[in-house]
């Protein structure tokens, strides 16, 4: 199971911190993601970590802005959002990989707005 939290109304400029709890595996096993899907969009992989956490992948729109984590002993996976846009505004949600496959946890609803 997996549980994002974190999101909220923020101004843009602001900043947020993500998490997503994960239960019932073995979490540092898997690759994990973030993905979010803005009004009216398509789903859009925003960022990767491997099982460790010293390989990351952002995508152009968020690069230098969000940062991936994860704690395995807490088996909580992060994204800390500074410099929000408006664009950034979607609903987030924290994705397992195994082999292939995807398992989507609930999401959590970001607004960037003033």
């Amino acid at each position: 199971q997996l549980q994002a939290s974190g999101g909220g109304l923020v101004q843009p400029g602001g900043s947020l911190r993500l998490s997503c709890a994960a239960s019932g595996f073995t979490f540092s096993w898997y690759w994990m993601h973030w993905v979010r899907q803005a009004p009216g969009k398509g789903f859009e992989l925003v960022s990767s970590i491997n099982t460790g956490g010293d390989i990351t992948w952002y995508a152009d729109s968020v690069k230098g802005r969000f940062t991936i984590s994860r704690d395995n002993a807490k088996n909580t996976l992060y994204l800390q959002m500074n410099g929000l846009k408006s664009d950034d505004t979607a609903v987030y949600y924290c994705v397992k990989e195994e082999s292939g496959s995807y398992d989507w946890g609930q999401e959590t609803l970001v607004t960037v707005s003033s």
